[in-house]
């Protein structure tokens, strides 16, 4: 018996760390391609939402949009948490939210930063 619950709990938690390690990769592959000036890589891992909202308030193309927006250099990762289909990666300077699509997770909020008890500060961000 106690072999069985070993085995589910482990289960869950390879899960887990899968899920967060690919929220890592597209929060760093963002940060990466907007300090690379890379505007297709970066517009390709916003979520649908974040990027119609971007070109919306900036009144041009994602391209040109995304080098524009005041996205700072991120540093370490500092944590990772996952809940279902949401993620948020904390880094030295910088949160990121994503969100699970079939193509894999894509930036809902970025440029973030914690305002005390209100909903955090996002430079980008989708409604």
């Amino acid at each position: 018996m106690a072999l069985l619950i070993f085995v589910v709990v482990g289960t869950g938690c390879g899960a887990t760390a899968v899920r967060e390690d690919a929220a890592r990769k597209a929060a760093e592959g963002f940060h990466a391609a907007v300090g690379d000036r890379d505007a297709a890589r970066a517009c390709g891992l916003l979520a649908p939402a974040t990027r119609e909202d971007l070109e919306h308030s900036a009144g041009e193309g994602c391209s040109k949009a995304i080098m524009s927006a005041r996205i700072r250099s991120a540093g370490a990762v500092g944590h990772i948490d996952v809940y279902g289909d949401q993620a948020r990666v904390v880094f030295a300077h910088d949160t990121v939210f994503l969100s699970a699509f079939s193509a894999g997770w894509r930036i809902t909020a970025a440029g973030c930063h914690p305002r005390g008890e209100r909903p955090y500060q996002c430079e980008l961000r989708g409604d």
